[in-house]
């Protein structure tokens, strides 16, 4: 099982979209400044916004793809408009 997670940055307001097979962990290593993910250095604390799970490695990839292209932005902003971001 794998996960699709959008966090928002506390600091900088920007999303960051992701896989991992362990939610929890990577969550805290986005949190503690992990060096491995670039992306994300410096930009804490972080939020989860949205979490969707998948059965495999290939489809979460797949919708990890398409939530960073410009319409998968469009659809994750109108999924967003809806909570509390």
């Amino acid at each position: 099982m794998y996960f699709v997670y959008v966090l928002l940055s506390e600091k900088d307001k920007r999303f960051y979209t992701g896989i991992t097979n362990d939610l929890e962990q990577r969550i805290k290593k986005h949190n503690h400044g992990y060096k491995a993910t670039k992306s994300t250095l410096n930009r804490g604390p972080f939020r989860i916004v949205f979490v969707q799970i998948c059965e495999d490695r290939t489809k979460a990839r797949a919708l990890e793809k398409y939530l960073k292209s410009g319409c998968g932005r469009e659809v994750r902003d109108e999924i967003l408009k809806f909570s509390e971001v």
